[in-house]
């Protein structure tokens, strides 16, 4: 009798199908554990970024020698979240205090304050010369060719209302400003606006009323061009 040989088993092809076992974990309840998730990080607190940034705001303005600016921006600071931030902000608003005080006692007069903050005007520092001529009418409010400084100034930086209400007040306060503004080529950006030609070629009457209040002013009162070339 002839013995069987055994078949060879056919090795498995490529493309057949493996069974995976998959396991699953299960809590203490017998329930599938989900993944703990990671903890949302803190957001940064708006004061506290709000605080630094006038922070550095002020220390930028110091290193520009703009210690006005400088301490505004500071004393911002006082009010944020950060004990720490604010007493460095307190240190720099003394030193500020000290430069003003310094800069201040500088200037013998209205009228030398007055030409410095015309000096920075030409030399396109509008920042510091806004300063210094805000700074002159808070110790002088009717000095009217600060005002006029002011006028011509907020022209040149594109403020066309604040400049019509300082002309109109510098002329209010010296009539001589509106012959100066007539020949004045800082105004040339308000040349069209209908409202700086009424300013400076008012009706008949009120011409007249102007003129007779110009001749009982003083002759001494300085010339209030804003701009010495």
């Amino acid at each position: 009798m002839k013995k069987k040989v055994p078949q060879k088993l056919k090795p498995l092809s490529s493309n057949s199908k493996t069974i995976k076992l998959v396991t699953r974990s299960s809590s203490k309840n017998g329930a599938p554990s989900a993944k703990s998730a990671a903890p949302a990080p803190a957001k940064p607190d708006p004061l506290f970024t709000q605080a630094v940034q006038n922070y550095e705001a002020g220390l930028k303005a110091m290193q520009a020698h703009k210690f006005d600016r400088a301490k505004a921006s500071l004393e911002k600071v006082l009010c944020g979240p950060s004990k720490e931030l604010a007493d460095r902000a307190r240190i720099n608003i003394n030193i500020c205090d000290q430069y003003v005080a310094r800069s201040s006692h500088a200037f013998k007069t209205t009228e030398e304050h007055y030409d410095y903050a015309v000096a920075l005007m030409n030399n396109g520092d509008y920042d510091s010369a806004r300063d210094h001529l805000e700074k002159i009418l808070k110790q002088s409010p009717k000095t009217d060719y600060a005002v006029y400084g002011l006028a011509v100034l907020n022209c040149l930086t594109g403020r066309v209302e604040e400049a019509l209400g300082h002309l109109q007040n510098a002329i209010k306060l010296n009539i001589a400003n509106r012959f100066q503004a007539r020949n004045d080529s800082d105004f040339g950006k308000m040349a069209d606006d209908p409202r700086f030609t009424e300013l400076l070629y008012p009706d008949v009457g009120e011409l007249e009323s102007s003129s007779s209040g110009f001749s009982s002013m003083s002759s001494s009162s300085k010339s209030s061009g804003a701009k010495k070339k």
